[in-house]
This record gives structure tokens, C-alpha cells and sequence, in this order.
């Protein structure tokens, strides 16, 4: 693994092997420093909406994932994306509940 050390502005990078390109065994990387009113950890469906909101009230927003957004847990979910609205006919929050448990196998 590689030591990292912070330097003027910059940042060192000390490996086990050696770079051709590094000074004396040191790589360095630039570093951007970002100000943001709010970040949004998560782009699952949840985050994405929060970053959208924040951001249409005037809010500089930053949304940071460790994966794809199309890889969130909200696009893998089975069944995808249910709730209990009773628009088209009579419906229970229980019966939603009772049909996600379901769904997961019973856990």
C-alpha cells in the first residue's frame, strides 16, 4: 500500500515499487479543494432526489457514490419500487409491508 503524505497543496504518494516517474520515490497529485452548501452521500433513489431538491432551493450540492448510480441498492431491489397509495383501489400499508417481507423470502 501506498503512504500519502500533504505537502504545500500537494499530495505525496511513497509506494513499495518504484516509479520511473517519481522524484526520489514521491509521486504527487493535485489537489482541488471543492465548497459545497450540502453533499449528499448515496446515489441511490433517496440521494439523487435529496441532491435534486437541494439543489432546485438554490443549494450547492455535491452527490458522492462508490459505485454507478445504475449499480445502487434502489435499482437492485426485487420487485423494484412499491408503496401503498390506494389510488386505483383500496389499499393497506399492512398488505404492502406483508407483500415486501414476501417478496425477500421472509427476511
Amino acid at each position: 500500500l501506498a503512504k500519502r503524505s500533504y505537502q504545500n497543496g500537494r499530495i505525496f504518494s511513497r509506494s513499495a515499487s518504484s516509479d520511473s516517474s517519481a522524484v526520489g520515490g514521491r509521486s504527487s497529485y493535485t489537489i482541488v479543494d471543492h465548497t459545497y452548501d450540502a453533499v449528499v452521500v448515496g446515489a441511490g433513489g433517496a440521494g439523487l432526489r435529496a441532491a435534486i431538491g437541494l439543489s432546485e432551493l438554490g443549494f450547492n450540492t455535491a452527490c458522492i457514490t462508490k459505485l454507478f448510480p445504475t449499480r445502487s441498492h434502489t435499482v437492485a431491489a426485487q420487485g423494484g419500487i412499491n408503496a401503498a397509495l390506494g389510488n386505483m383501489s383500496e389499499d393497506d400499508w399492512r398488505w404492502h409491508m406483508y407483500d415486501t417481507v414476501k417478496g425477500s423470502d421472509w427476511l
